[in-house]
């Protein structure tokens, strides 16, 4: 079953076979970006997760953890790439990506874009 990996820039780590890197810049990447910012609204500091299009469009979402705004990246790149609003589609996922592993940036236990790729490649019946 292909699975998600986190990539690394640990000496000696090398990308497992049959596995895509999916992160930014690739073709594969989420456009929907997430960063630490200065938020008026934010209870603890001033400081908030947002997440904006990776084309700095103003920010649409304030988050209290990294993981809540990983969360909504992710379902806004399911949104998008449900909708046909990415420069790839459905069935570009499934034609290219089926069946392989797929590798990006973020954490094995976090909310992941890659996540969403390798259920749309490998569905079935559909």
């Amino acid at each position: 079953m292909p699975e998600r990996i986190q990539l690394s820039r640990r000496k000696g780590w090398r990308k497992p076979e049959n596995t895509v890197v999916v992160a930014r810049p690739s073709k594969w990447g989420n456009p929907f970006k997430i960063t630490h910012e200065h938020c008026d609204e934010a209870e603890v500091g001033g400081m908030c997760w947002v997440v904006r299009r990776a084309d700095r469009r103003p920010a649409f979402a304030h988050e209290s953890t990294v993981r809540e705004a990983r969360a909504v990246a992710v379902e806004e790149f399911r949104t998008y790439l449900r909708a046909g609003l990415l420069s790839f589609t459905v069935e570009g996922v499934r034609a290219e990506l089926a069946g392989k592993n797929l590798a990006c940036w973020c954490p094995l236990d976090q909310p992941c874009h890659a996540d969403v790729l390798l259920e749309i490649a490998n569905e079935s019946g559909t």
